[in-house]
């Protein structure tokens, strides 16, 4: 599904990313941890084309992202509220991406219905722009769009960053849901480590812009990043 090859990103301070190869599959629910600067947020921004990598490149199912429009309608993401337009209630910013996506009324609702209990009552039908919503409440729009128009991959980082727990067990829920009925490939980043953990079937810790951790052992996944990061 997603391919990096010889991937480096330079400034004129030094490399801040440099991944030999990196691959994830169909399907995966990807995890991705380190500490403030290792990498992760320019990871994903060169995955979705928004930042340009120095040398290497990325690949959606054998398209190069920087050469290709093709991948874009199977990739969903929220990175940040940046990504939201924060002069629209968020009703009608999920009719404008209804539009976009060329998807009926009903599959509009049928999406939003899933995120009842995530939206909790605050969201929608508030008459509230997005810009004056909470920070927890704005992260709630950008996951709902991020999936709207199923797409096979999504992007989201730190997802459970400004959620109340109630919110986050229930982040988790739909997740995990989505990843079993629809086959799913999500990247997570996280800062943290049990919700993610918890969810995730791989997690690669990154530092400093390399691969220091490559985890597929659910089983003594927190007890590795435990040890590493020395929490407890």
């Amino acid at each position: 599904m997603i391919q990096i090859h010889s991937l480096k990103k330079t400034y004129a301070h030094g490399t801040v990313l440099d991944i030999p190869a990196l691959s994830i599959p169909l399907s995966e629910c990807f995890g991705l941890v380190g500490n403030n600067g290792a990498g992760k947020t320019t990871l994903f921004r060169i995955i979705l084309d928004l930042v340009r990598a120095t040398e290497g490149e990325v690949t959606i199912d054998g398209a190069v992202v920087a050469q290709s429009e093709h991948w874009k309608h199977k990739v969903g993401a929220f990175l940040d509220e940046h990504m939201l337009l924060s002069y629209l209630t968020p009703d009608e910013y999920f009719e404008a991406l209804r539009k976009i996506y060329r998807i009926s009324k009903d599959d509009l609702g049928n999406h939003l219905d899933k995120f009842g209990e995530f939206f909790n009552g605050e969201i929608l039908q508030r008459k509230k722009y997005i810009r004056d919503l909470s920070k927890g409440n704005l992260k709630k729009v950008g996951i709902a769009a991020a999936l709207l128009g199923d797409p096979e991959v999504v992007l989201l980082d730190e997802p459970f960053e400004n959620l109340d727990p109630s919110s986050q067990i229930r982040l988790k829920k739909l997740i995990l849901a989505e990843k079993e009925t629809r086959k799913t490939t999500f990247l997570i980043s996280s800062h943290d480590l049990n919700h993610i953990t918890e969810i995730c079937d791989r997690i690669v810790l990154l530092e400093k812009g390399l691969i220091i951790k490559d985890l597929k052992d659910k089983s003594t996944m927190i007890q590795e990043l435990d040890a590493y990061f020395q929490v407890g």
